[in-house]
């Protein structure tokens, strides 16, 4: 699957309020009838929109290669498992291993495991799952909001740390990591790690994110390999 237009402008649908319903869930009702990405994942059976930004991002990096190793970490409901499993054409030649602490239904060629990916355990499982160190390390992890932007911040910076340091010990040199952020800017210190144990860091904002979402996407090339410290 290749990036192209969610699809053709539509009318807009408006949802009227009804007893019981908040304005909030008549607005977030409203926005997901209107998502044009949205109507392409249920078009096309893919389990989320998101994997729509996963699409947009690789078909500019090119990180997920025919043959690759990839970890999908907090993968339910499984949209990037699916996109990465077509791409690195899993499991007949790449291999897609999907991680969460949620169940989540079965998708062709990739394995998942149930996991908690802070277990002391889990990167040595992951290899042997793999059959080696991972290519790619994906997260499109978020903490649940509190509505208290700064709170938020910091609860998904801390994801993003443990998933760094987690792809630190599973990669293979020159693998690639993708995570979700919020905008307000990575923290110093990891952007330094990164940067050290990194060729490229850049930040993203693909198409399918919506415009008025704080998310971003960071992505670090060419992993230098982990160092003794």
């Amino acid at each position: 699957m290749r990036g192209k237009e969610a699809g053709p402008r539509q009318k807009k649908i408006r949802v009227r309020s009804r007893k019981g319903r908040t304005a909030s869930s008549r607005q977030w009702l409203e926005r997901q009838l209107n998502d044009p990405y949205v109507a392409r994942a249920k078009r096309e059976g893919m389990r989320s929109r998101a994997a729509y930004k996963l699409v947009e991002i690789d078909d500019k990096a090119h990180f997920l290669k025919k043959g690759a190793r990839v970890v999908d970490l907090g993968a339910a409901p499984g949209g990037w498992s699916q996109v990465a499993a077509q791409r690195v054409d899993a499991p007949q030649h790449g291999k897609v291993i999907a991680i969460d602490v949620l169940p989540m239904d079965p998708v062709p060629g990739v394995d998942f495991v149930n996991l908690d990916f802070l277990d002391p355990a889990a990167p040595e499982k992951l290899k042997e799952l793999l059959g080696g160190p991972a290519n790619v390390m994906l997260s499109d992890m978020a903490a649940n909001a509190t509505g208290h932007a700064r709170t938020d911040h910091l609860k998904i910076m801390a994801l993003v740390e443990a998933a760094a340091a987690f792809a630190r010990e599973v990669l293979a040199p020159d693998g690639t990591f993708l995570a979700k952020v919020l905008q307000g800017g990575t923290e110093t210190a990891l952007l330094a790690s990164l940067k050290r144990d990194y060729k490229s860091v850049k930040h993203l904002k693909p198409p399918a994110s919506r415009t008025d979402s704080a998310e971003l996407y960071l992505l670090a090339a060419g992993f230098r390999g982990a160092l003794d410290v």
